[in-house]
């Protein structure tokens, strides 16, 4: 059995997306594995990890003006805002996401289909660096 892990470091430009696709392929390819199972964990309560449309940016302004009316910041339901209007709603939407995300590994390959990235979806207004731990296990 064979297995690999990084720690990717993601800078993001505030609330959105941000693909990351390359990078696990990159991974894959490095550890060898042609049949098995990657996974990928994000390390913060205030982004998540989705598998989306990589073609049409339209997809993704959806999905955020989607979440925007679904979490609206300084909400006066939420009690913690110790790092401004957007803390908690930012928490909201993590929750209502992933954190981590199974993609199997076939002939050496990621098995995502013809339109799939991976992304971290930012949920905070402003940039942050993001954490990625990507983890390949398999033969």
């Amino acid at each position: 059995m064979r297995q690999a892990s990084q720690i990717l470091t993601l800078v993001t430009r505030g609330r959105g997306f941000t693909e990351f696709t390359a990078e696990v392929r990159r991974l894959v390819v490095e550890s060898g594995v042609r049949q098995g199972l990657a996974t990928v964990f994000c390390r913060h309560t205030s982004a998540s990890l989705v598998i989306q449309e990589n073609a049409d940016p339209d997809v993704r302004a959806d999905l955020e003006r989607f979440f925007a009316r679904l979490v609206q910041d300084g909400d006066p339901l939420f009690e913690h805002t110790l790092e401004g209007a957007d803390d908690m709603s930012a928490h909201v939407r993590a929750a209502l996401t992933q954190t981590q995300l199974s993609i199997p590994v076939m002939d050496g390959r990621l098995a995502l289909g013809t339109w799939q990235g991976l992304y971290l979806w930012e949920h905070r207004s402003a940039g942050h660096r993001r954490e990625v731990v990507l983890h390949i296990l398999g033969e």
